[in-house]
């Protein structure tokens, strides 16, 4: 469900870009294809953002777990 809401919902934003593109006649035409497809792409923008985002919290939580290790045992984990 995550998946479908993250990646579909972009790519339905700009296929109705898209087709507004081809089937509506007059200025609409252009607003609405730069609208759908600017809002798709921008939520695609922010879902890799916060993906790279979250990445950094693993790493902080995996240095805090070595540096655990490291005052139990005396030496690095990977050592």
């Amino acid at each position: 469900m995550l998946r479908a809401l993250r990646y579909g919902l972009p790519a339905v934003l700009i296929v109705i870009g898209f087709v507004l593109l081809f089937t509506v006649e007059g200025s609409l035409r252009w607003e609405g294809w730069a609208m759908c497809v600017g809002s798709g792409l921008a939520i695609l923008l922010l879902n890799v953002l916060f993906r790279f985002g979250s990445k950094g919290d693993d790493e902080r939580v995996q240095e805090s777990q070595a540096r655990e290790y490291y005052a139990q045992h005396g030496r690095w984990p990977d050592e």
